[in-house]
This record gives structure tokens, C-alpha cells and sequence, in this order.
């Protein structure tokens, strides 16, 4: 039995069948890289794209690449249209809408948009939502929280704070999309205390997916030139598994698990998991709980008026 919640299950459950996740490239970059601002301390130039491909080619043209090869080498029939890098939302509300009608093809059953708390609209929302209704696709929209601790967020200069990824969470829910967020659980301003309240946040703000990524260090940012100079350290590997551990003890255990850890090129990386390939870190998580008899959602026992359950 699973100790946490697959997201490759849910998929199958969900769809019937394997489906594929195929990254899409829009020429777009971030409210927070405006005036010469260097934007997120560890955000490179490619932003989360450095394995995809480039945006020189339209959204239809990229999906018809990628789903051709996704198809062949592994007998693929269902696809999900993945904007992936950047700030997807940050774009003329009608270029946008343009954008993500390219994406409607044969066997895309699914449009997933990364986005920032600080670029989501209802009229974004609305635009999604016409493009559901009349295509009978799936909307998912990722939001790039990072950490529920507020000093980190300056610290990574993040460009927003809590406001307005509760804001924009609770407007998201309004419609009938999934929700997921992204979550770095090593952040070296973060400890343990953090990790548990971002599981309880995310928890909170009724998340139906959740992306967790290990911090890597990609070469040419500000956090590289800090890493450079010795002005934090990362924790081991070790740190990072009891973590994401407790991470998943204290999550809702209707949350569906997309990632426990991230992935970058070596080439582009001063700093990646270690040195150790992302399986092997991921292997040792599930082996690990399930030797200390721990679960996902074992701690999800802080909400619903907790103070008064004796009463109950």
C-alpha cells in the first residue's frame, strides 16, 4: 500500500488511462523581472523550462511534436497541455485566450497553466472556463508558492506575499478547476516548523494537487552568486527526507502528490539533489515511511475546530 497519494494513480482512476504531461513554451516571462529586477533569487533564464521546447514554435506545433513522439514510444492516447515555464497568465487577456485554444487538439484532455498568486484575474479565469465548457477539457491551474514562510518569501524575492496566494487560491476555487501549488521544502531560510505549516496551508486552502521540489542551484542567478560566496548553506539530503516526511504527515490525505522533489540539467546546475539522481532520493522516501509506519495525512488533525472536539 502507497504511504501518500499518487498522482500517476489519480491520473489512471481519473482518465481510464496512463496520461502524458506534454510541456508547452509561450514566449512569456514574469511581472517580477520588471525595471531590471532580476526576479526570483533562484529563477534562471529558462525559467522552470529547461528541458522543453523552445517557443520559436506555436503552441499547436509544440504539442503536435511532443505528442507524436510521447505517442510512439509509449502507446499514448491521453495528453495534458502543460504550461509550464514562466508566469503563463502574465499576457493580453485575448493573447491569452489564443494561446490556449492552440492547445485544444485530438486527445488533450487536460490544459494545466503555471502561473504566479500575484497574475491571477477572474477575467483569466473566464477565458479558462469558456475554453472548458465548449471543448469538454479539464482545467488546472499551478501556483508557485514556494513556502508559507513569509520572511522567505522576501528573501527569495519572490515578489508576493501569503495575500496573495490566499487570494488567489480562494479564487481559483470559485471555479470548477483543480488547484495545485508548488512547494520548495528546502529553502535554506526554512526549518521544520515552516515545512509543517506550509502542509497545513496548502491543506487549508483546499489544494487538490501538490508539487513539491528540492532546491537546486542553477548557474547565472543571484542565488548562485550567494552560493558561490557561502552566504547559506542546504541542507543534506537527509534534512530533506524527514522534511518531506513530515510534509505528508501533516497534508490533507485527499491531496494528490505530483512530485516530491525537482529535477535540473547537470549542465546548468551548480547545485542538484545531492549528486544523486531524483528516483533514488524519491525510493528512499517511500522506503523510509513505510519502515517508521508513517502516512499521508497521519497528523491532519488540526482543522475542523479543533479546541472543541471533546464536545464532539
Amino acid at each position: 500500500m502507497d504511504c501518500y497519494n499518487r498522482y500517476a494513480v489519480y491520473l489512471k482512476e481519473h482518465y481510464g488511462q496512463k496520461v502524458y504531461k506534454l510541456p508547452v513554451h509561450l514566449p512569456v516571462s514574469c511581472p517580477n523581472r520588471r525595471n531590471n529586477s532580476c526576479g526570483c533569487t533562484y529563477c534562471g533564464e529558462k525559467g522552470a523550462g529547461l528541458e522543453q521546447k523552445s517557443d520559436a514554435f506555436s503552441v499547436e506545433e509544440q504539442l503536435k511534436h511532443n505528442m507524436s513522439y510521447i505517442a510512439k514510444r509509449y502507446k499514448a492516447q491521453k495528453f495534458i497541455a502543460y504550461f509550464q515555464s514562466f508566469t503563463n497568465t502574465y499576457l493580453p487577456l485575448q493573447q491569452f485566450q489564443t494561446d490556449m485554444e492552440q492547445a485544444i487538439q485530438d486527445n488533450i484532455v487536460e490544459i494545466a497553466v503555471s502561473t504566479r498568486p500575484d497574475c491571477i484575474r477572474k477575467e483569466y479565469l473566464e477565458v479558462l472556463q469558456k475554453i472548458s465548457q465548449k471543448y469538454h477539457v479539464e482545467i488546472t491551474i499551478e501556483l508557485g508558492l514556494q513556502t508559507a514562510n513569509y520572511h522567505s518569501l522576501l528573501k527569495i524575492n519572490r515578489g508576493h506575499t501569503l495575500a496573495e496566494y490566499i487570494e488567489a487560491a480562494l479564487l481559483i476555487k470559485q471555479y470548477p478547476f483543480h488547484l495545485c501549488t508548488h512547494v520548495i521544502l528546502n529553502l535554506p531560510y526554512d526549518n521544520q516548523t515552516d515545512v509543517i505549516e506550509s502542509a497545513k496551508l496548502v491543506s487549508v486552502m483546499k489544494n487538490d494537487f501538490v508539487k513539491l521540489h528540492s532546491l537546486y542551484i542553477e548557474k547565472g542567478t543571484k542565488m548562485a552568486e550567494e552560493y558561490d560566496n557561502h552566504l547559506f548553506q542546504i541542507c543534506s539530503v537527509e534534512e530533506y527526507k524527514e522534511r518531506v516526511k513530515l510534509f505528508l504527515e501533516y497534508l490533507s490525505p485527499e491531496i494528490w502528490i505530483q512530485r516530491l522533489l525537482g529535477r535540473a540539467p547537470e549542465e546548468d546546475t551548480l547545485f542538484a539533489n545531492w549528486g544523486q539522481s531524483w528516483w533514488k532520493i524519491r525510493d528512499e522516501i517511500e522506503q523510509e515511511m513505510k519502515l517508521e509506519n508513517r502516512w499521508q495525512g497521519k497528523k491532519f488533525h488540526y482543522l475542523g475546530g479543533k479546541g472543541v472536539k471533546e464536545f464532539f
